[in-house]
């Protein structure tokens, strides 16, 4: 049980800020601000969200990309932060757990997530 100012101040962290609904095994995309030196830039990041922890402003979400030959990426990204422009939900997948952390030991075809297929 959290003490009622800090979720009071919590709350106030979260509001304004437009996140999509999205859970393990979909696809994202997320836009973050990179600084380099006195220039500020977006880059995107995107790949097999794996996985969603937390709860209020310190709710965070890993999302793991293939990079240049072959080699795994996750990076973990704070769900509320100031860095992350927009996040993108490009497709759902259709999977029965919600750690996904058994793709980090599949590669090629065997780590493809199904597409959850809408009515």
């Amino acid at each position: 049980m959290k003490n009622k100012y800090i979720e009071s101040f919590e709350k106030s962290q979260i509001e304004g800020k437009s996140v999509p609904e999205f859970r393990a095994g979909d696809t994202v995309r997320v836009a973050v601000r990179i600084k380099e030196g006195n220039k500020e830039r977006v880059q995107n990041f995107e790949g097999v969200c794996i996985s969603l922890r937390g709860e209020g402003a310190g709710k965070t979400f890993t999302v793991r990309k293939m990079g240049a030959n072959n080699i795994g990426v996750e990076r973990i990204f704070p769900l509320y932060s100031e860095s992350i422009e927009n996040i993108e939900v490009v497709r759902r997948g259709r999977v029965r757990r919600a750690k996904l952390f058994y793709l980090r030991d599949r590669k090629g075809k065997a780590a493809r997530i199904k597409e959850l297929r809408r009515k």
